[in-house]
């Protein structure tokens, strides 16, 4: 039953099928810039406003100190990953959001390529940044080592939540699938009721992981500076 229910997220074992299971994950930069060269619709104004409020969020996050058009990098990352959380909703199409191929692809890349950047540019805060201000001198030693491990598992905290939540909402749906065929039809009624309530909940939280993730890498690259 457990290799039955995760096997949704297996994107098959022909070469074919798996190259276009993974292509998927790239489809938004054909759909997404199309918006930019056509009439302007009602939801290319609504995209607009969204990237005009995240890029205000995302430079007040960063500061004074921030590099000019990073936010931009960081509201990629939202929507590629938005994209792909939503992408995985639909039948029939390979959720690469709930794989850890792809989130820690993500996750590793930003979080290293701040540390170099920091440590290269700023390193008497980078030491200074592992001991918090008026900590005890004989604590030192100890919150140097805790806060070089919660600085090194950043990225893989960053893929793990990602993969973790897409992954639970989806064997969910999976599972009140899977028990829609041998229930009667008034237990069914009440069964698509709570798929479609889930499925909304699942739309909300595409949302919310997209954001957290490119918020909390907004916050550890201010943290470099």
């Amino acid at each position: 039953m457990m290799t039955n229910l995760f096997s949704v997220f297996d994107p098959t074992s022909s070469i074919f099928s798996l190259s276009m299971n993974w292509t998927s994950t790239m489809l938004g930069m054909l759909i997404l810039p199309m918006m930019f060269w056509l009439i302007p619709t009602r939801s290319s104004l609504i995209w607009n406003n969204i990237i005009s409020i995240l890029h205000k969020e995302f430079k007040t996050l960063l500061g004074e100190n921030g590099i000019n058009g990073s936010t931009f990098i960081f509201i990629s990352v939202f929507t590629l990953i938005l994209f792909n959380n939503f992408m995985g909703l639909f039948p029939y199409i390979f959720t690469s959001s709930s794989h850890l191929a792809f989130t820690l692809t993500l996750a590793l890349p930003l979080w290293l390529s701040f540390m170099i950047y920091g440590w290269i540019n700023h390193t008497q805060h980078m030491f200074a940044h592992l001991v918090p201000q008026g900590t005890p001198p004989v604590l030192m030693p100890f919150m140097v080592c805790i806060e070089t491990i919660s600085n090194v598992i950043r990225p893989g905290t960053l893929a793990v939540r990602l993969a973790a939540n897409m992954i639970a909402g989806h064997l969910l749906m999976t599972l009140l699938g899977n028990t829609g065929p041998s229930l009667t039809y008034s237990i069914l009624s009440l069964l698509l009721i709570t798929q479609i309530a889930l499925l909304v909940l699942e739309s909300a939280v595409a949302m919310i992981q997209s954001y957290v993730f490119a918020v909390l890498s907004t916050l550890y690259s201010s943290e470099v500076n």
